[in-house]
């Protein structure tokens, strides 16, 4: 198979590298805007190319596409649609890591119009897979995995705990700009069946997790709730009440900083200059470090806080009973990461779950047409994509619990 992997950035890279190590994979072509950064990617493998490309072009996006058996879009969600319209133009499969935030409309309607291509890709022939990342992707995959289990669905919840801290300041392990901003955005829960908009940073709980102890969580913006519950009857047994709540000291600090309005997008007066207060903040933040140099340096001056959690926790009825199923992700922390991949944690959890959906179109493990994301996929698919996950060190601890035992 010949792809196509759009986006040479942290999770592309990763993408494209383990997708080269495939032996179905005949070629994988690099895009970038950047040619350099392309041509770092593709340069250890014989199999790759680099391509510069400019993905705001549709004829250049459908020319660079064509003969490709799939699609891997790990650009921005902004460049969806356009990427999906040359999948279907050339008749290929699509993949990509997020549904939004979009520049143009909220998050519901951009999940919806992706969704709308449905029948057309139904009529070509071929699947577009959309939100395969780790957060959503993995836990979409381990939420229906757990619904098919019980009998009835009431809620389903998603706990994402980064407590990743170095003794050197670096607030984040992705974009400044992508984390800040998704931190000042308003949260979309479902809620008894209706999509709810809240406050960011609504409803901190302490949420204990086994082996980690109870740890804040907030509300915040993500697709699960918003896929889970467009797809609640398809999926999740008509699932009423669906959440993802994120925690950690970096979103400590952007709680501070969003109460002091320094996350605010309207520019204000400071001594006669207008500033708007998140671009100052975004720009006085040190990027992620992306360079094995660099992060290996920041590794060696030392980790204050090194801990993490992800679970999805789904709850319903099994046997007539009330019933809770919990899965824990385990994954490589940040040093791990480094030493047996080169590469942070953020990377290796995200650009691993992707690359290992985009193998899955390569070994022909999806039978699907048309256009969904993971927790549409059957159980056969879904055992197949957990079994790789495994063996790439990536595995999980299922906990269920009956009535009695959620009373205690």
């Amino acid at each position: 198979m010949r792809i196509l992997v759009l986006g040479t950035g942290a999770q592309g890279s990763i993408i494209a590298r383990r997708l080269a190590e495939e032996e179905e994979v005949s070629k994988v072509i690099c895009a970038d805007i950047d040619p350099e950064a392309a041509r770092r990617v593709a340069a250890p493998f014989k199999k790759a190319q680099a391509v510069g490309l400019d993905a705001r072009d549709p004829a250049a996006l459908v020319r660079t596409s064509r003969g490709c058996g799939l699609i891997v879009n790990a650009l921005p969600p902004d460049f969806n649609l356009r990427v999906m319209q040359a999948a279907l133009e050339n008749h290929t499969h699509y993949q990509d890591l997020a549904s939004g935030p979009v520049e143009d409309t909220d998050f519901i309607s951009a999940v919806r119009r992706q969704m709308a291509l449905d029948p057309d890709f139904r009529r070509a022939g071929v699947s577009a897979l959309f939100d395969t990342g780790s957060a959503p992707g993995l836990v979409s995959v381990l939420a229906r995995h757990a619904a098919d289990k019980l009998e009835t669905v009431e809620r389903i919840m998603i706990y994402i705990y980064d407590g990743i801290w170095t003794t050197r300041f670096i607030p984040f392990w992705w974009s400044p700009e992508t984390a800040f901003g998704d931190m000042a955005a308003n949260p979309i829960n479902y809620v008894n069946g209706k999509f709810e908009i809240v406050a960011p940073y609504n409803d901190p709980v302490m949420i204990d997790f086994k082996g980690l102890g109870p740890r804040r969580m907030v509300d915040h913006e993500h697709e699960e709730p918003v896929t889970f519950g467009l797809l609640a009857d398809k999926a999740f047994k008509g699932c009423q009440n669906v959440g993802f709540k994120y925690g950690g000291p970096a979103l400590e600090l952007a709680w501070s900083f969003y109460k002091m309005g320094l996350l605010g997008r309207e520019p204000v007066e400071v001594k006669g200059v207008r500033v708007v207060p998140l671009d100052l903040v975004c720009a006085l933040t040190p990027p992620a470090p992306s360079d094995p140099e660099e992060i290996e340096a920041v590794l060696k001056e030392g980790m204050a806080l090194e801990e993490g959690a992800a679970l999805v926790r789904v709850e319903g009825e099994a046997d007539g009973r009330a019933a809770r199923i919990e899965s824990y992700i385990n994954a490589p922390g940040l040093g791990e990461s480094f030493r047996s991949h080169g590469i942070t944690h953020e990377s290796f959890i995200t650009g691993q779950s992707a690359f290992l959906f985009s193998k899955m179109f390569v070994h022909q493990r999806l039978e699907l047409k048309g256009v969904f994301p993971p927790e549409l996929l059957d159980l056969k698919a879904r055992s197949y994509y957990l079994s790789e996950a495994a063996k790439l060190g990536i595995t999980i601890d299922e906990v269920v619990e009956r009535a009695k035992e959620m009373e205690e």
